[in-house]
């Protein structure tokens, strides 16, 4: 276990909250729609990387990947960002972020579950009380840009009506227990615009149209050399 430290936004105004993180969950393959979930499964395969055991997938990972930094290293050039939406239970509520599933494609050719161990998940530092966003949360979109050779691009953008529900993606990965305290649960993405690629540079937004306000983040990639 240990801390992470977020502003808590509620109606404009900001609270800093400090939170336990006892587990961390990536969920995989969680699109609502048959069609546009084996999308992105067929373009993980056109990589190399094999189809999911079932769908959706929920991958543990160590709760010290994940951080709020605005920069990470990686081993070697074949990693990338995925933006996400965030569930963290907390006292048992449900607070809602945004993350980054950066992962490293090459070693996900040979394990997904050791490929989501190798690279940090980043996290914006602020939450948003999910009570405030559900009765709205079809309408919530999930966008991305990458920097490619000093040009940003549309990386990926869709909205919530294209994933499972909430309740949906809580009771398949938990049970009728609900998402436990300490535990962030990251929730699926959308297939790439022009198919996945490292970016030198990852830049994510998680949009509210009904409250009118976003969450955002960006963080630089350090690659660092692979010598044998």
């Amino acid at each position: 276990m240990f801390d992470l430290t977020f502003t808590l936004q509620d109606k404009g105004a900001g609270t800093p909250l400090t939170l336990p993180i006892r587990q961390a969950v990536i969920a995989g393959w969680t699109g609502r729609d048959p069609v546009a979930r084996d999308k992105h499964i067929a373009e993980l395969e056109a990589i190399g990387i094999a189809r999911p055991a079932s769908t959706p997938i929920y991958y543990r990972v160590s709760a010290r990947r994940l951080t709020t930094t605005d920069s990470i290293e990686v081993c070697g050039p074949d990693s990338s960002g995925e933006v996400e939406f965030v569930l963290i239970g907390w006292q048992g509520r449900i607070l809602v972020g945004l993350g980054s599933d950066h992962t490293d494609r090459k070693v996900e050719a040979y394990s997904v579950t050791v490929s989501k161990q190798m690279c940090d998940k980043v996290m914006a530092p602020v939450l948003w009380e999910l009570e405030d966003v559900i009765g709205h949360w079809d309408q919530m979109t999930l966008r991305s840009w990458a920097w490619i050779s000093g040009e940003r691009v549309l990386y990926q953008e869709g909205t919530l009506d294209h994933m499972l529900s909430v309740k949906e993606l809580i009771q398949r990965g938990f049970g009728d227990k609900g998402l436990p305290d300490g535990c962030a649960m990251f929730g699926g993405t959308f297939a790439a615009k022009g198919g996945i690629r490292p970016a030198d540079r990852f830049e994510y937004e998680f949009e509210d149209p009904v409250l009118k306000r976003s969450i955002r983040h960006a963080y630089d990639v350090t690659v660092l050399p692979v010598l044998g």
